[in-house]
């Protein structure tokens, strides 16, 4: 609870004084006749029909002059100037307005609509009501809420004191909204899978793991939904997608935080080139659908993202950006070269999680326009389809813009023996003490034994997304309540 403060203790005194006056400041239902945007769009009209309409809102600003005053009011949708006069409302209900509202106030206003002197639309106030008593100052008091701490901690504060916060937030429900949209258009069915999970699969991360009593076992939030969401197409769905709430016990950066929302689709009867083409379509869509264009501004240039993107192997970026050939070098000498170029990597590092750090750290930042990077090596991609050419890679691709992976995909791997094998490998990783390798996922592997047909998979970050349609640095800055390191006192 906020400390105790002058300004607190005055509220609670107009509080006290406007319920002694038989005021209620906290009412069940309000009478609003139109919203504030509404009013605006249709002010004419209104005008000339001369009846009295009612808004509601609060009070961002209060200017006395005399036997006159003029506040602001705002609700959801806008901004309006509201006008009290003395002689207009009377001597009780002017002097009890001045006596009990503060700026932060909810108020309901009926009156009539006219434009001032200077063109202002404005609601002149035939009678009000309180609605809501604020008893803290609002953050425009201390000129505005810049903090970002405060920000990130109180976001109601920050979507009070920064109206352009909202914009961000109205952005990101198009985007999902959109991706929805098309994924809906082409036949895709939504579909909802386990959060609680008794094996954590569909990707290398550490989970969260909880406890069910009744059940007396340890379940775990999920990382992903895919090995449901194949489950599925094995059984006989051939397009299903969740907009999926997932979670991972990592660190906390620019592009991480523990709790996040993705998008992961399948189609059975594709492959990895298939789901490129249908992404770079689903990706222009929804920069075209939120910004209106296809170029974006990233650190002072311009991102265009008009098809085709370019398409680069795996091998062949690190080749250009990392200057390594990553076939030259065995595990252990990975390891060593990773260390010389900085890269941080300890002793129980796999050779596919050291090609991991060296892509991430020399790589990824330095990739600016959307880019397809494609044909991972086998020992990144569990659960992706070899190549037939050649089974050290995989069938599998990212898309890279802004320095930022904005997807992960490939062509599933449908064989369950392969599979199977593929996990011990991934469980062997996790003895050795890499948190984030896989597990064996029994039921899955015999899921895949009933026929799993060649399909095709993607995971999108929404948050990722967002950060750069929105043009913000940080995934804190998309996501309304991002997790927070707690304060002593919480």
């Amino acid at each position: 609870m906020p400390q105790a403060s002058e300004e607190y203790a005055n509220r609670l005194h107009k509080l006290a004084d406007a319920q002694k006056n038989g005021v209620q400041p906290y009412p069940a239902r309000v009478e609003r006749t139109k919203t504030i945007k509404q009013t605006l769009v249709e002010f004419d009209d209104l005008i000339k029909q001369a009846r009295p309409i009612t808004l509601v809102g609060r009070l961002r600003a209060i200017r006395l002059h005399g036997g006159s005053c003029f506040a602001h009011i705002e609700d959801g949708t806008g901004k309006i100037q509201i006008y009290l006069k003395l002689d207009e409302i009377g001597d009780k209900e002017y002097e009890q307005f001045n006596a009990i509202f503060d700026i932060g106030d909810f108020i309901e206003a009926t009156g009539s609509l006219f434009n001032t002197k200077r063109g202002e639309k404005t609601l002149l106030i035939k009678k009000y009501r309180m609605i809501s008593k604020a008893l803290q100052p609002l953050p425009e008091k201390w000129h505005g809420l810049s903090d970002v701490e405060i920000r990130y901690r109180k976001r109601y504060l920050d979507l009070i004191a920064n109206p352009e916060i909202k914009g961000i937030f109205t952005k990101r429900a198009v985007i999902i909204k959109t991706i929805r949209k098309i994924l809906d258009d082409n036949e895709f069915l939504e579909v909802e899978t386990p959060i609680l999970q008794p094996i954590p699969g569909g990707a290398n991360a550490e989970p969260f793991v909880t406890h069910h009593r009744a059940l007396n076992t340890d379940l775990y939030l999920r990382i992903a939904p895919e090995l449901y969401l194949k489950r599925l197409i094995i059984g006989g769905y051939e397009k299903v997608y969740e907009i999926a709430r997932c979670f991972r016990n990592e660190g906390i950066d620019r592009d991480h935080n523990p709790e996040f929302t993705q998008v992961e689709f399948y189609a059975a009867y594709w492959d990895y080139l298939k789901m490129i083409t249908f992404t770079e379509e689903l990706i222009k869509e929804v920069v075209e659908a939120t910004n209106s264009k296809l170029t974006i501004k990233h650190d002072g240039q311009e991102v265009d993202f008009t098809p085709p993107y370019e398409r680069i192997t795996f091998k062949k970026i690190c080749q250009q950006l990392a200057k390594l050939d990553i076939d030259d070098f065995d595990e252990a000498a990975l390891r060593k070269e990773a260390k010389a170029r900085g890269v941080k990597v300890d002793k129980t590092y796999s050779r596919g999680k050291t090609l991991d750090a060296i892509f991430k750290e020399l790589v990824r930042p330095n990739v600016i326009k959307p880019t397809f990077v494609i044909d991972y090596p086998i020992e990144l991609s569990p659960l992706a389809k070899k190549k037939e050419d050649n089974p050290n890679y995989v069938e599998r691709f990212q898309l890279l813009a802004t320095g930022t992976e904005l997807c992960n995909a490939f062509s599933e791997l449908n064989d369950p023996q392969d599979q199977e094998e593929r996990f011990k490998v991934q469980e062997k990783m996790r003895k050795t003490g890499d948190k984030e390798a896989q597990r064996i996922d029994k039921n899955y592997i015999e899921a895949m034994m009933y026929g799993m047909p060649p399909t095709a998979g993607i995971g999108i970050g929404i948050d990722r997304l967002a950060t750069m349609l929105c043009g913000a640095h940080n995934v804190k800055e998309v996501i309304l309540f991002p997790t927070l390191k707690p304060k002593k006192h919480e």
